[in-house]
């Protein structure tokens, strides 16, 4: 053999074992990523080969599978209720895939999950085990009542209500909302379905109650008052304040004033203040609690963090780097705050539960087919953002803010009811922007503790109402009543 030849050879041989490397590392490192690939066709026909597990509410599924003939994917899914139900279950798709709890407990819903197996020698035997079903915490009656309310307004929107003592999510609606059951499948007519919601101006496959930011406006001043109490910058809630109305910003020409007369705010107490939701002693609380302190009191609420429900939440802002200006105006919720209706619910939550606030939940228990428990949730403190004390203190404001001032139309008869109506800027020209409009309320058993913490948000962008109708106590607390009731079983 020449020297050429030798060389052909050699380098023939070469690519041989370069093929047969490139192989064994394909089999043996990246087999099972790829044949568990969502590209891969042979996953998509095993995942919608069989029916699947079920999310369930108050006891009864709000979902179900059923066959599709004369596709390979042998079976789709499919809702009951599922534009009230979307901001909790997601959707499961042939086309486009899982979100929220079909995507997050996927495992227990397909059957994949491998504390389904029944026994030892299914292990063994490689014997597929059945779907499991997830049990939510979600209460339906409050559930229709948070949908109902934000849909007979024809408005942008969301409701979450929060057990204060458990941190268990007992309704999340947003609105406009969507049926998943329309784009389940893979046809043609599916993908035009998801398409066209998808280019919507209103945006309904938004989650508004979880994965979207809004200034809180004056729903926040209940976390300033707990701030300035538990930091000292106010010890009496009874004592004039000293902050004059209209307020100077700091380092600044600009004045703040308030929806009330001026006259009605002027140096008022913050029990007043809390009442007519006097912008100038909370921009002044805030100023005199300084950036750093009112920062702190809001991590301990939630603030700056994302939340697991167990689906992810986006996460609130109370911003670093403020200047004083900026300081004060965070005091009314506006500037650089930013709040999802899940973080204000969580927020009232926990100043009704005595200053402890508890993780936010949604699923129970993940069963088996069999109805075995595989997993169930234990209620987990998150943090004690404030004192007993400090709580009861904003509890006496907010309960008095229902029964002589702004949050009046929340009153439940025989009931201790405390709330907060808030209305939110979110435009650099405010003359062109309609607000939005916010509510927070809980309520007390006789015993004292709540059993319920509402957040309401309304977005009147496109509603047919005049923008000096636009209010939390208007919009917002018929809502919050609602659920609230719902809840009570009132």
């Amino acid at each position: 053999m020449n020297r050429t030849m030798r060389h052909i050879a050699v380098f023939c041989g070469v690519l041989v074992l370069s093929l047969l490397v490139r192989a064994t590392w394909v089999q043996f490192s990246r087999g099972d990523s790829l044949a568990d690939h969502e590209k891969n066709r042979r996953v998509q026909i095993d995942t919608f080969s069989r029916p699947r597990g079920d999310i369930i509410v108050g006891g009864d599924p709000v979902t179900s599978s059923v066959a599709t003939p004369g596709s390979d994917l042998r079976y789709k899914r499919v809702f009951t209720d599922g534009p009230m139900y979307a901001p909790v279950t997601g959707y499961f798709s042939q086309g486009q895939g899982a979100t929220f709890l079909e995507g997050v407990e996927n495992d227990v819903l397909s059957g994949k999950d491998r504390r389904l197996l029944g026994s030892p020698l299914d292990v063994l035997t490689r014997e597929k085990p059945r779907p499991g079903d997830v049990i939510t915490t979600i209460d339906p009656r409050a559930q229709k009542a948070a949908y109902r309310g934000l849909t007979d307004l024809d408005a942008k929107g969301a409701v979450v209500a929060l057990d204060p003592r458990s941190g268990r999510i007992l309704a999340m609606a947003s609105t406009p909302s969507y049926d998943p059951s329309v784009f389940a499948g893979i046809s043609r007519k599916d993908g035009e379905a998801f398409q066209k919601l998808d280019r919507r101006k209103d945006k309904p496959l938004n989650n508004r109650a979880t994965r979207e930011t809004y200034p809180p406006g004056s729903t926040f001043k209940i976390l300033t008052a707990a701030a300035a109490l538990e930091h000292g910058t106010v010890t009496d809630i009874d004592a004039p304040s000293g902050a004059r109305a209209p307020y100077r910003l700091p380092l600044s020409s600009t004045e703040i004033g308030n929806v009330v007369p001026n006259s009605q705010c002027d140096k008022v107490s913050m029990k007043t203040a809390m009442q007519w939701s006097c912008n100038n002693v909370f921009l002044d609380a805030a100023l005199k609690t300084g950036k750093d302190k009112m920062r702190e009191t809001a991590e301990k609420f939630g603030f700056n963090a994302e939340q697991f429900t167990p689906v992810r939440s986006a996460a609130s802002s109370y911003p670093e780097e403020l200047d004083e200006p900026q300081t004060a105006l965070t005091g009314m919720g506006q500037g650089s705050v930013t709040s999802t209706p899940l973080q204000m619910a969580m927020t009232v939550a926990g100043l009704a539960n005595d200053g402890k606030v508890m993780k936010p939940y949604m699923v129970q228990e993940l069963r088996g087919p069999d109805l075995g428990l595989i997993e169930k949730a234990e209620p987990e403190e998150l943090a004690q953002a404030v004192s007993a004390g400090t709580a009861e203190k904003v509890q006496a404001m907010m309960e008095h803010t229902v029964t002589d001032g702004t949050a009046d139309k929340v009153r439940i008869p025989g009931v201790t009811v405390g709330g907060k109506p808030g209305t939110a800027q979110h435009g650099a020209d405010v003359r062109d922007e309609r607000p939005y409009a916010w509510f927070v309320s809980y309520a007390k058993q006789a015993d004292g503790t709540s059993p319920v913490a509402v957040a309401v948000l309304v977005d009147p962008e496109d509603m047919d109402i005049s923008r000096s109708e636009i209010a939390g106590g208007r919009l917002g607390a018929p809502i919050a009543k609602a659920v609230m009731e719902a809840v009570l079983k009132r």
